[in-house]
């Protein structure tokens, strides 16, 4: 379901009262400021106080225009435009050559601020790594975190005059490469959150791969070592520690684990198709932890078992989902957690979730959301009661993988290599905001290329068990943002542009805001829907700082699993 944001008319009236001297009480007020005026001018001090008449003081001449009310509106206006010329240059927090402006300024604007009503709370502790910094939302968006409190970080290939020039001066820049892993160690220390609005600059594979594919995996794996590295010095007790429920690190650590297998048939021919199917786990020479093996039907199944034994105070219901870090030839298994009272294993539910792998390595991010009973009349996983774990490989869920032409594939034999098993913890918070694309305003030559790398991004963060947030904005515009309704929609059937403003917006407000964590959706301006394709529906107004105009759009939005 799609929703809509609609700005509510904000209409301002100005109002003048023009009052004329044949008003009374204007009367009254010329004729007492000249009677204290002449007393002024006739009163003089000790020394000449016997002096002519021709030694006094005498009083200004005063006018109509001194002292009419239009004119003295027409001079204050003046000065109100002239103050409010020197504060809207506070906005542009552009760097300045004068250094004994420069630090006034800063703690004028970003500490003490005339902007506090900007503030976020939060935000005076929150870091924030801006990659693509100097971009079209980039260079927005730094200003708008920093309006808010933020301390901001900016990633840059080169720290050149041209770039300086365009960032704030209170921006800490770093120079790195998100394609050169090695450079963002340094980027991400220190920092709460990332906010990646980086773009190839041309559509040539190598660049897309790079940036949008390369780039956030990198930056992604970057900053899971620096939150690890965090944990360990706080000896497991940070808040985005996992649990670790199998690390596959020896041969000893493959004890408990049950090799299983079976068949969907239920007749008599069942045992000639078990007959077919051969399966084990071991820890090879290579130091790997393996499952692997050939299934002869595609009615059959093998499966790995385990019982998990929990540390004492450890609960599953602490902790939203696992990932799992494996390798192997890309087949796609079944997650079956089973849950039940541990006293009495007979009570047990069994609920699945179906993941897919990659050739190679890769982490696989398995949400508690997304497991399903196997008999839909019972209840809902309760995470509490988790007590065994199985990972079942089935032939025919199997898909044809991309390879060379005409190669034949046998999907009835599979390989998958552990790593380690964790749970993640419950996160309340966005820990990396990417800024995709629809596709749309893509040259229709390039689309899919374009397309195929941003979806890549997308699915390493997915992957990488941090709290994500993935906007896919239509067709960028250079226009003043909060001016027309936004619409927030999953799957691909937006039409309309979005201004770079909006954009830049939406990041700062999925930072602290629960309901986009571990979701993806697209945002574009309001657009009248066909006749019988009208998929979206009015929740909210007032699109603007006084109105958090993005939890109830997103609440409605399914999130990834």
């Amino acid at each position: 379901m799609a929703t809509t944001i609609t700005p509510a008319t904000n209409t301002a009236s100005f109002r003048s009262t023009v009052f004329t001297p044949q008003n009374h009480l204007f009367n009254c007020h010329i004729n007492r400021r000249r009677r204290l005026v002449a007393a002024k001018g006739n009163s003089g001090d000790g020394d000449n106080g016997g002096s002519d008449s021709s030694s006094k003081t005498q009083p200004p001449s005063i006018s109509l225009d001194d002292v009419n009310p239009v004119g003295l509106g027409r001079k204050s206006r003046q000065i109100f435009d002239e103050v409010w010329r020197k504060f809207s240059g506070l906005g542009q927090i552009s760097r300045t050559s004068r250094t004994d402006e420069s630090e006034s300024l800063d703690a004028l604007l970003i500490r003490e601020g005339p902007m506090c009503e900007f503030a976020i709370p939060g935000a005076a502790n929150t870091t924030v790594l801006v990659v693509g910094a100097t971009s079209r939302i980039g260079r927005i968006l730094i200003r708008k975190l920093m309006l808010r409190g933020y301390t901001v970080k900016a990633l840059v290939r080169k720290a050149d005059q041209e770039v300086v020039g365009m960032l704030p001066r209170s921006v800490e820049i770093v120079v790195g490469d998100v394609g050169d892993q090695s450079t963002l160690r340094t980027a991400v220390e220190g920092c709460n959150k990332i906010i990646y609005c980086a773009t190839a600059r041309s559509t040539v594979t190598a660049d897309l791969n790079r940036v949008d594919y390369q780039g956030v995996y990198n930056l992604s794996k970057a900053f899971q070592d620096y939150n690890n590295r965090l944990a360990q010095l706080r000896a497991g007790k940070s808040s985005k520690s996992k649990l670790l429920l199998a690390k596959f690190k020896n041969a000893d650590s493959l004890e408990g684990w049950e090799v299983r297998q079976g068949t969907y048939f239920q007749d008599v021919l069942a045992t000639k198709y078990e007959a077919g199917m051969d399966a084990k786990f071991e820890y090879t020479d290579n130091g790997e932890a393996v499952f692997s093996g050939y299934v002869f039907t595609r009615g059959g199944y093998v499966e790995l078992s385990k019982k998990l034994q929990l540390s004492l105070g450890s609960t599953l219901d602490r902790y939203e989902g696992l990932v799992f870090s494996v390798g192997g030839n890309g087949r796609s298994y079944a997650v079956i957690l089973e849950a039940g009272p541990s006293a009495d294993t007979t009570q047990s539910k069994l609920y699945f979730a179906r993941i897919s792998t990659k050739v190679g390595f890769c982490r696989v991010r398995v949400p508690f959301s997304s497991f399903r009973p196997v008999k839909p009349e019972d209840p809902p996983l309760d995470p509490f009661l988790v007590h065994t774990l199985t990972i079942r490989f089935e032939p025919r869920r199997q898909r044809t993988l991309d390879g060379p032409a005409g190669a034949k594939q046998d999907l009835r034999n599979f390989k998958l290599i552990f790593e380690y098993i964790k749970a993640l913890p419950t996160g309340q918070e966005t820990d990396f905001v990417l800024v995709s694309c629809t596709g749309l305003g893509v040259e229709p030559t390039r689309r899919e290329q374009v397309l195929k790398a941003k979806r890549a991004g997308e699915d390493s963060l997915r992957r990488s068990g941090l709290g994500y947030t993935i906007i896919r904005p239509g067709p960028l515009k250079e226009e003043p943002g909060g001016q027309r309704a936004l619409i927030f929609d999953q799957g691909n059937r937006i039409t309309q542009g979005i201004s770079c403003a909006d954009v830049a917006d939406i990041c700062v407000k999925t930072l602290h805001d629960s309901t986009a964590r571990n979701k993806s959706f697209d945002v574009c301006y309001e657009y009248v829907a066909d006749q019988g394709k009208e998929l979206y529906e009015l929740v909210a107004h007032l699109p603007d700082k006084a109105n958090n105009y993005l939890t109830p759009a997103l609440s409605v939005l399914e999130k990834n699993t």
